[in-house]
């Protein structure tokens, strides 16, 4: 599973479902996005391992930080992308699509494409990568007077 970018096609190769933002945004509920992007507890054919290096310097790249920050900001920093499920800390910007050591090395450019990208919660990310029931969280009522900070 290489996930290399076919230029003529401007699709994923080498996957059997690629995952899109513009695919995803059409799915109203959370629970439809998760289905959506669930990996079914499996992660990627290889790991990092002993190369962790790789994805450790590409996520502290001025690139990396600067579509993190575009993403966060379209998806208003909600689990997902859905309204009312704000991520108050610790957001993370996820790969829809598993990203190699081969991805990173060859500096494929859909890893730093917001089409193929999403906001998660810690909770989320893990239970899309590993596995795991959908994670339950009722949005925040908020109330005419209500005071109280989330």
């Amino acid at each position: 599973m290489t996930g290399a970018l076919d230029a003529a096609s401007g699709c994923l190769t080498g996957m059997s479902r690629v995952r899109r933002y513009s695919e995803l945004r059409r799915l109203e509920t959370f629970e439809e996005r998760f289905e959506y992007l669930s990996l079914v507890g499996q992660v990627g054919e290889q790991t990092f391992g002993h190369d962790r290096w790789m994805n450790q310097r590409f996520y502290a790249s001025p690139q990396w930080q600067h579509v993190r920050n575009e993403v966060i900001l379209r998806d208003n920093g909600c689990d997902l992308g859905v309204p009312g499920y704000e991520v108050h800390y610790g957001i993370l910007v996820h790969h829809m699509n598993p990203v190699t050591m081969e991805d990173i090395g060859r500096g494929r450019s859909w890893i730093l494409d917001p089409q193929f990208l999403i906001c998660t919660s810690k909770l989320t990310h893990n239970a899309l990568h590993y596995g795991g029931e959908v994670p339950r969280r009722e949005p925040v009522e908020r109330r005419p007077g209500d005071t109280k900070l989330w």
